[in-house]
């Protein structure tokens, strides 16, 4: 999850926001930034005025149109669209290399309340029109979360899939693919939850009699919003393992949806922690714990992270490093230089101990990674759906030497070292896309004297991925309903990047987030227009077929988006 200090401020004021080889040291790939190559469009032809620059770019004005005369009929054409675009299609693939020619397909998280406590589709009217009007723009399908403290809630393995079967009976209706998150966080307390969904009943129960299931920072203060992976492998949910549990979820899950995967449910994402992401918990929000742009806290005090923190220091010949994890590494809110493990000159993180305790910590989260990843695999396989997993864009203090807040959350991603290679080659041995956040971002928007960088670090995952050769898929970390923004996620997402010559695109990109925003006139303008440009990217229409087009879907499509944002107020 990526952040910026518009987003807190805008939250603070109210404002409703939407391995491997742990002693490797790459030098080479990280020291140097990666660089994109310069596009070259596939064009027919170009017309560009002198003074076009890297801007805002206004959208066509809706008097320009042909359409405009024709408003009165726009329900009929609504409906003559709607039934045209029931027909038959070229199917992306979400996995594998993403050919230049073929764009690059969009899909639309939804909402985080889809489905109600009740186990029913929530404001059942509104979601409808809102996925026909989807759907009429172009978008190839949506992201739902399925969350395990709905499913699972009452008793362990009581699944109650009620809302969720009527929620892709109406996807599939419309003809859109899903993304499936199997969520088993807690929701609540990260950037942009709006809604609280809490995990189980009964695990909370089991979390309750025993705190340590919660990771822990060094000041003994408990993050309940994911189990800690120190408790993987231990039967401490009555009788079975985490890991156990979110099998016989996955598991459960594909034989009630058997008849709609591969063709209507194309992708499963696990979620691995926190916000669904693979990391630890190394900057919650919730109660002003942390605070943007600070460097976050190390998440390894509970009892079974010191378990194995002991048995890895005793193996290494140094069982005086087992006892604690790092007590000088500063508190959330501190910046990498107040403190004396993340500074620059002489910091613990560049010492013999501290490349020990940040493999170690790494190495943890991709075991975690793995064993999920197995169990994924066996279940899901011959299924006709691919599996993701999504990585944080941790951006913040990315141009300092340590990299702090990408090493508090498990990435141990420093100036000298690759972090993200490692997890890009444990993703590709179980086959797996790797989902990437923060693609809509400009170095030169962020605070820079926090030295924030996610430009460079969207081209340093790139780079990972195509070294692991495994499918890179992207996010926006948040709203963003703005040409600019959009203009920022075609350029990434053309993957032009040194190395890359065969020329390969995202595999597939997911807009956050369908919501009566989204439906504005204005804002739905641009949306409508960058889903066509993804799509007809590397095709061989000029710009101004392609706006032309848009303008023409953003018209046909009034009814149904009038219609949504009137119901989902």
């Amino acid at each position: 999850m990526a952040l910026n200090l518009t987003h807190q401020i805008g939250a603070l004021a109210g404002a409703s926001i939407s391995t491997t080889d742990t002693n490797s040291s790459s030098v080479e790939s990280v020291n140097a930034s990666p660089k994109w190559r310069s596009s070259t469009p596939s064009l027919t032809c170009k017309i560009q005025r002198p003074d076009a620059i890297d801007g805002l770019s206004p959208p066509l004005s809706p008097c320009r149109s042909p359409l405009r005369s024709t408003r009165p009929d726009l329900s009929a054409a609504c409906q003559a669209f709607a039934t045209e675009m029931e027909s038959p299609v070229l199917e992306h693939q979400v996995r594998g290399a993403q050919n230049k020619g073929t764009g690059v397909p969009v899909y639309v998280m939804m909402p985080l309340d889809s489905v109600t406590m009740n186990n029913s589709v929530n404001r059942k009217k509104a979601m409808n029109a809102s996925l026909q009007a989807l759907k009429s723009a172009g978008v190839e399908g949506v992201m739902m979360d399925v969350w395990w403290g709905l499913v699972e809630r009452e008793a362990p393995g009581a699944y109650n899939w009620g809302g969720y079967s009527e929620l892709l009976e109406m996807a599939k209706k419309h003809g859109l693919k899903v993304q499936a998150v199997m969520s088993f966080h807690k929701c609540g307390g990260n950037v942009g939850d709006s809604v609280t969904i809490p995990l189980p009943k009964w695990v909370v129960e089991e979390v309750d009699k025993d705190p340590d299931l919660a990771y822990t920072d060094q000041w003994g203060r408990r993050n309940c919003e994911y189990l800690s992976l120190g408790a993987d492998t231990l039967p401490v949910l009555k009788g079975r393992t985490p890991v156990q549990c979110y099998a016989d979820f996955m598991r459960a899950f594909r034989d009630n949806f058997k008849h709609l995967l591969g063709d209507t449910i194309v992708e499963i994402q696990v979620g691995m922690g926190p916000a669904g992401e693979l990391r630890y918990p190394s900057y919650p929000e919730q109660n002003g714990t942390w605070r943007f742009p600070g460097i976050g806290a190390f998440q390894c005090f509970d009892k079974y992270m010191l378990s194995g923190l002991k048995a890895a220091a005793e193996a290494a010949g140094k069982p005086e490093w087992g006892s604690t994890g790092p007590t000088d590494a500063g508190e959330y809110n501190k910046w990498p230089e107040d403190t004396p493990f993340f500074r620059k000159d002489g910091g613990g993180w560049n010492s013999t101990y501290g490349e020990f305790f940040l493999g170690w910590y790494s190495q943890m989260l991709l075991d975690h990674g793995e064993r999920i990843l197995t169990s994924a695999k066996s279940i899901f396989e011959n299924h006709g759906v691919k599996i993701s997993v999504k990585i944080a864009g941790i951006h913040w203090h990315y141009g300092t030497r340590s990299h702090a807040p990408e090493l508090t959350a498990g990435y141990y991603n420093t100036r000298f070292r690759d972090g993200y290679i490692p997890i890009a080659q444990m993703l590709e041995r179980h086959g797996a896309i790797f989902n990437f956040t923060c693609i809509e971002m400009r170095d030169h928007e962020q605070p820079q004297e926090a030295q924030c960088l996610p430009e460079k670090l969207v081209r340093q995952v790139a780079m990972a991925t195509l070294k692991a050769n495994v499918p890179l898929a992207g996010e926006n970390a948040l709203p963003r309903y703005d040409d600019y923004a959009h203009k920022q996620i075609l350029e990434a997402s053309s993957l032009n990047i040194e190395g890359n010559t065969e020329g390969n695109q995202m595999c597939a990109f997911t807009y956050l987030r369908m919501n009566p925003h989204l439906f504005q006139p204005d804002n739905w303008r641009h949306f409508v227009a960058f889903v066509k440009k993804m799509k007809e990217k590397g095709s061989r229409k000029c710009r101004e077929q392609v706006e032309r087009e848009a303008e023409h879907f953003v018209h046909v499509t009034t009814p149904l988006v009038q219609e949504a944002a009137v119901l989902m107020r």
